[in-house]
């Protein structure tokens, strides 16, 4: 019996008969599920983390517990996925002890996939435990029955919290949980992760009300150190320049040939493709290789991860998309492609091998340039150390809340001091006071000020008690055709104002871009005439190109593994175990100039081809660096500096141009964030952009009509407008404060730009320098190239780099420069 807080025999047995053990944490979850408390657990992966979440609601279907008492009937627990695959994949491996125990549970998954008749079926007979994400629970909350079936909710799981958490997502996750503590106050919450970096911070998001005391923080048992290296060529030098290591492809060929299933991780989409089809064209053998990522056909998807579950592939390449608790014990090595970005996404992928506590997982990283072995290095250093990173929690955004206040309208009347009250539970919105409440359900009631005009906004309507409700009955089929949080990435064509196409930009490029710039794209520099719709109307130029080059969706480089690089330069005793070249370009680094020290802004400035450079090393990431070259070059034609471009990668920023920066310090001084920076995010594409997202999550533009879908050409026409007439009648519109929050956190990554403005303001080191640096190359190669194949370098830009390489790393009397 259970009743000294013992897990049931039922549980015990299952566990002997396949000799194992209930490892310390998983009793430690059951043990807080009987004392009443939320749990956050903090293990490794390969622990049992899912079961350890399951673990009180198996129990609770136990014969030896119910005690001849008969079962839960109704829902008893949600277990909430960031990713559909994941949710696909814990069932799997869910009914299997569900079945030899003999327990009677039901377990289904719901998500986009899900066939409409089995949804509705789901909501008046749901299974005792369902499996869904974050935004097939919040349409669920959206519907009149949602009372009656969350009332018996026991537990709620939430896998792999920190894939979502800090985000919208999180966000929309928290307003649920809300609602559905609510609905049923007995509700436990319990949050799994093995990467979180800041248990106390998931412990005050999970709490309710900000209760720290009513969240038992779980840590797992420590695994076995997983068996990481880092892959060099054998013969050739670490590559200046690049981002696919493709150089490393016949290696990885025999990687895979020496493992029974290997799974490549890549950053992009694109990076995805391209080494897949770089492995099959070194394929003699013609071994089984797939492709996973989420651009591909759900039915595509399910294909592969069944292949992979039967043992029947040698190889998967993918992307994020199998980041996260995915559960094949048969892939003996993970290999991660190119750069990691932070160490807590390392170690989440190096889990996918082995999936075992108490075996090593063995993973391999290919480093794409020399930077990257840097950073390469940093991150297999603090795996080895257990140092995780992460994304620090933020305000919730209101474009958020206004669709969870949609979705409660559908839902049923409400009383917005109760809702508010409920929404205020939340540490995402515990910040909201009655002035923003009051403005959120404004714009929910009729769009806003500006907008109310229109009857098509005038969505819910408070009744004479005080009580909200819809409008028209309709609005609640809208919503939820329309709801979500995740919106898909534009592409902006590329055309001559006679309508010519010159090819497609991804948008988060095209956003920073206003009238006037100039970019080097299709072997041509370009003039921006006008971006309109989806359409960057351009004409050819003889001016240089002020932004070189663009890239793909970037995953951030995170500040710890940042700061990890910088330490590695200036440690000059480690270098020792670098390969030679690599050390060899730091040892002439520091013989020609000087290695940036830890909290230090270093900046060179060097003539190159009849132009002047500036690089700036600030190991902040594409987006601040991008951001602060589009800020210094707007500067520069104001103090007459002339110039000519810039092009940034994680690292460093390089931007050129006619005459000398003599002193960098004035076109770094903290009020470039209050003057050029407002004055380039309202007259570029960015706020445009942020607004569109912000105004289709809000519910203010459907995507989705009955039959059809708006093209993201409409969806911006449509925003557009409204967008113009906010600015000009209503610039303190409720959207716009959402849409200045993205633009300045995310898509220009403000708050890491603050921090390397105020840094340089007492740390900044000029150096005045006869020629290029070593350090300043592979920045250098990237210029006046453009990085459609992200990463996929060719003979020219090889050539290019090496000759670069031989001006730089030339110590002796310097030679006539072009």
């Amino acid at each position: 019996m259970t009743d000294n807080g013992r897990v049931p025999v039922e549980i015990e047995a299952w566990f002997a008969a396949r000799d194992w053990r209930i490892r310390d944490h998983q009793r430690d979850m059951y043990a807080a599920a009987l004392a009443g408390k939320h749990a956050m657990l903090v293990a490794d992966t390969g622990a049992g983390k899912t079961l350890a979440g399951f673990l009180p609601t198996l129990a609770d279907f136990c014969p030896s517990k119910l005690d001849g008492a008969p079962p839960h009937d109704g829902l008893h627990t949600l277990y909430i996925s960031p990713l559909k695959a994941l949710a696909h994949d814990v069932q799997r491996n869910l009914v299997a002890p569900v079945e030899e125990m003999g327990l009677p549970i039901r377990i289904e998954t719901r998500s986009g996939d899900t066939p409409s008749d089995r949804k509705k079926r789901q909501r008046g007979k749901p299974p005792h435990i369902l499996l869904t994400t974050p935004e097939s629970l919040s349409l669920l909350l959206s519907y009149p029955d949602s009372i009656m079936m969350f009332a018996g909710l026991k537990r709620i799981v939430i896998d792999e919290v920190h894939a979502f958490a800090t985000g919208k997502r999180g966000d929309l996750l928290a307003l649920s949980l809300s609602r559905l503590q609510a609905i049923a106050p007995g509700l436990q919450r319990a949050a799994l992760s093995a990467t979180v970096a800041d248990p106390a911070a998931y412990q005050s998001w999970l709490a309710p009300w900000g209760d720290l005391d009513s969240v038992a923080l779980v840590e797992g048992e420590k695994g076995a150190k997983p068996d990481l290296e880092i892959l060099l060529p054998i013969e050739e030098r670490v590559p200046w320049g690049g981002h696919a290591a493709t150089w490393a492809i016949p290696q990885l060929i025999e990687t895979i040939k020496a493992n029974r299933t290997t799974l490549i991780f890549t950053n992009t989409r694109f990076l995805a493709e391209f080494i897949f089809q770089n492995l099959w064209e070194a394929n003699d053998e013609n071994l089984p290789i797939g492709v996973h990522h989420g651009s591909l056909s759900a039915e595509a998807r399910r294909k592969v991860e069944g292949a992979m579950a039967r043992g029947e592939l040698r190889a998967l390449v993918a992307t994020a998309s199998l980041d996260l608790g995915v559960d094949w014990g048969d892939i003996d090595c993970v290999v991660q492609m190119g750069a990691p970005k932070g160490s807590s996404r390392l170690l989440q992928r190096i889990g996918r091998a082995n999936h075992r506590l108490d075996q090593p997982s063995r993973a391999m990283l290919i480093p794409g340039n020399r930077f990257e072995f840097l950073e390469a290095t940093a991150a297999k250093d603090a795996v080895d150390e257990g140092q995780r990173d992460g994304e620090d929690f933020r305000d919730g955004g209101l474009d958020v809340l206004a669709q969870h206040v949609m979705a409660c309208a559908c839902a049923g009347p409400f009383d917005e001091q109760e809702l508010l009250a409920e929404i205020r539970s939340s540490l995402s919105y515990a910040w909201v006071d009655q002035a923003v409440w009051a403005r959120v359900l404004g714009f929910v009631e009729s769009g806003g000020y500006s907008l109310r005009a229109y009857d098509r906004f005038k969505r819910i309507i408070r009744d004479r008690d005080g009580v909200w409700r819809l409008t028209h009955p309709e609005h609640a089929a809208r919503h939820r055709r329309n709801a979500g949080i995740i919106i898909d990435a534009e592409m902006l064509n590329v055309r001559f104002k006679n309508g010519r196409s010159l090819g497609r930009v991804e948008e988060n490029f095209g956003a920073t871009l206003s009238a006037g710039d100039t970019f080097f794209f299709s072997g041509t520099s370009l003039e921006v005439v006008q971006i309109k719709d989806m359409d960057l109307f351009v004409r050819a130029s003889a001016k240089a190109a002020v932004i070189p080059s663009y890239g793909g969706a970037r995953m951030p480089l995170s500040t710890h593994l940042a700061d990890r690089v910088q330490g590695l330069l200036d440690n000059r005793a480690g270098w020792g175990r670098f390969p030679d070249d690599v050390r060899e370009w730091l040892e002439v680094q520091d013989y020609r100039s000087v290695l940036p020290k830890p909290g230090q802004l270093l900046v060179e400035s060097f003539p190159h081809s009849k132009r002047h450079y500036t690089v700036y090393y600030t190991f902040e990431g594409w987006n601040a660096n991008q951001s602060l070259g589009m800020l210094i070059t707007r500067r520069m034609e104001v103090l007459g500096l002339q110039p000519g471009g810039f092009v940034a990668n994680d690292y460093s920023l390089g931007v050129w141009g006619l005459r000398p920066v003599d002193d960098p310090a004035p076109l770094l001084s903290p009020d470039i964030l209050t003057d050029e920076f407002v004055e380039w995010v309202q007259d570029s594409h960015l706020l445009r952009r942020a607004f569109r997202e912000v105004a289709v999550i809000s519910g203010l533009i459907e995507r989705q009509h009955p039959g059809k879908r708006k093209s993201g050409k409409q969806v911006t026409f449509s925003t557009d407008l409204i967008y113009d007439v906010l600015r000009k009648h209503e610039p303190d519109h409720v959207l716009l404060e959402a849409a200045w929050a993205d633009a300045r956190a995310r898509l220009t990554d403000v708050g890491r730009l603050a921090d390397l403005l105020e840094r340089s303001a007492e740390q900044l080191h000029h150096m005045t320098l006869e020629r290029v640096s070593p350090l300043a190359v592979p920045i250098m190669v990237m210029i006046g190239r453009e990085s459609v194949p992200q990463g996929a370098i060719d003979d020219e830009l090889l050539l290019e780099a090496e000759s670069l390489a031989d001006t730089a790393m030339r110590v002796g009397p310097i030679e006539a420069l072009e």
